[in-house]
């Protein structure tokens, strides 16, 4: 019978691939690269067209003689390296290393580990992609330009063994610009001023803000002026001047590329971006399920696109249908998530490769971490493919004398997606039956002030979640490389973690500062 080999990526690969394709087939694992270019020098040649020079890593001689071995004894080879450049870029190195030049090679890709997804990327095969590939070594060629060309200023005029990058370089700038920032601010003193109201036929009294004079809004900036007003308000009667009841939707949140998982994993986990990635990882790759065999979970979990298959968004809206109701589905209006400039939209999005597996399906079967990541992953994918929440909302302006103050309310009146999932930082909605309740006619009588003094705040520290978010606005980095910034960042000690809040060292200021 025709051999067919198969050669993946990660070892963790192997078993469950292997279980989907029978005998047929054998499959092997690269071990990530096998080929790069020489540590002690730049690697390639800038005067000649910017050639490389390809060795093979150390440690790689082994792997690479089985391979070959296993390569002579089949009919077919096909390579099922990540869907990504660095993936492409590992099969075309491989088709190198193994001498394939004459062998029958085909490239395959999925976007997720299950029988569905692999057997038919075996019908689909292709040709390697050549503009990834030199996607790939351009951006390799860049990082060693920028690295190898500064570094060794660096280990002049500080240590040995610092290191500069193109990337790395503008995420330590980015962090002391913060800390700069933070150490140059003066705080601002503001004042606040609430006033409790009873309203006539309520219990529960009603609390305003402060808003100006009926000519604008006004802010309090200091004792003086706080004092004129509130002695100006002493004797004044309060009437409600307008109520406006409304609604407002809430929309779904997108489902989670790469970076809107590691901070969310963040704050609702409290997971470290590298643990976020190693942790998803082992969802993709493939856990053992009771009764399924071992299955990947989620889809690749390196994307930085919203993009969901027709396929996967059947499937989510049957489920909702069934175990929701019709009214949790979305409306078609709603589907389309917008694409912006720097999103390259190779990948899906993150999502469960079948929904159908609810994190309580599969809680025996997985680490404490891995269930905590996957219901995350599952609980957002489908809120995506939820309705909007809606809020009955009330607001209403309430005068004294020549002053305003406000008061405002909403109350949950359909719940839709949030029916499985809220954000970790989401503001609570603040209900008030008090003003809920009130008109125009309503009678309110003054009960007490209640004034505050409040400074204003700097820029927060960074924290792993944020700084991700900024670089990936600042268009700096892509998916796969917002983990290994911050790990290399911490290894250097050009950056401390304490708590969740990032400081930059001294040795990271000194950098930073020879750098600019």
């Amino acid at each position: 019978m025709a051999k067919n080999l198969v050669i993946v990526e990660s070892p963790a690969k192997v078993k469950t691939i292997k279980k989907f394709l029978g005998k047929n087939y054998e499959v092997m694992a690269s071990n990530g690269h096998v080929r790069d270019m020489p540590k002690s020098q730049m690697g390639f040649d800038p005067d000649n067209d910017f050639e490389p020079k390809y060795i093979t890593i150390r440690g790689k001689g082994e792997l690479l003689a089985a391979l070959r071995k296993e390569v002579k004894k089949a009919d077919k080879i096909y390579l099922a390296t990540d869907p990504d450049r660095e993936g492409e870029a590992i099969s075309w190195h491989l088709t190198k290393a193994l001498n394939l030049e004459d062998k029958k090679v085909y490239r395959i890709t999925f976007n997720e580990i299950t029988k569905k997804a692999v057997k038919e990327s075996l019908k689909h095969p292709r040709e390697i992609n050549m503009n990834l590939v030199d996607a790939q070594q351009a951006r390799r060629m860049l990082d060693r330009m920028v690295g190898y060309e500064i570094s060794p200023l660096l280990w002049a005029k500080v240590k040995r063994g610092l290191s500069a990058g193109r990337v790395q370089s503008v995420a330590l700038r980015i962090i002391c610009d913060r800390e700069e920032e933070i150490s140059n601010f003066i705080p601002k003193e503001c004042y606040t001023l609430d006033v409790v109201l009873g309203v006539k036929g309520e219990r529960k009294p009603l609390t305003a803000k402060f808003y100006g004079t009926k000519d604008g809004k006004t802010d309090i900036s200091d004792k003086e002026t706080l004092d004129s007003i509130m002695k100006e308000l002493e004797n004044a009667s309060y009437q409600v001047i307008s109520v406006k009841n409304g609604q407002r939707e809430k929309k779904a949140p997108l489902p989670f590329t790469t970076s809107t998982m590691q901070q969310e994993a963040s704050k609702a986990l409290n997971f470290s971006i590298q643990k976020t990635m190693r942790v998803a990882q082992q969802l993709y790759e493939g856990v053992d399920v009771k009764g399924a065999g071992t299955v990947g979970l989620i889809t690749y979990l390196r994307t930085d696109s919203v993009r969901v298959s027709d396929e996967a968004q059947a499937a989510a809206a049957d489920f909702i249908g069934t175990h929701y109701g019709q009214q949790y589905q979305k409306k078609a209006a709603q589907a389309a998530g917008k694409k912006t400039g720097r999103i390259q939209d190779a990948h899906e999005a993150i999502r469960p490769s079948d929904v159908n597996r609810t994190p309580s399906d599969v809680k025996d079967s997985l680490t404490r971490d891995q269930y905590r990541l996957y219901q995350l992953i599952w609980k957002r994918f489908m809120a995506s493919q939820m309705s909007s929440a809606v809020y009955e909302t009330t607001s209403a302006r309430i005068g004294a004398g020549n002053y305003v103050f406000t008061a405002a309310a909403s109350k949950i009146s359909f719940d839709g997606f949030m029916l499985v999932y809220t954000e970790a930082e989401e503001e609570k909605e603040e209900s008030s039956a008090a003003v809920s309740a009130l008109t125009e006619d309503s009678t309110l009588t003054w009960k007490s002030f209640d004034e505050k003094q409040h400074f204003t705040q700097s820029a927060p520290h960074f924290t792993e979640a944020s700084l991700v978010r900024t670089l990936e606005e600042l268009g700096i980095g892509r998916p796969s490389t917002y983990s290994p910034i911050i790990t290399t960042l911490l290894k250097r000690r050009y950056i401390v973690k304490e708590g969740r809040n990032i400081f930059v060292t001294e040795l990271g200021e000194v950098v930073n500062n020879i750098m600019k």
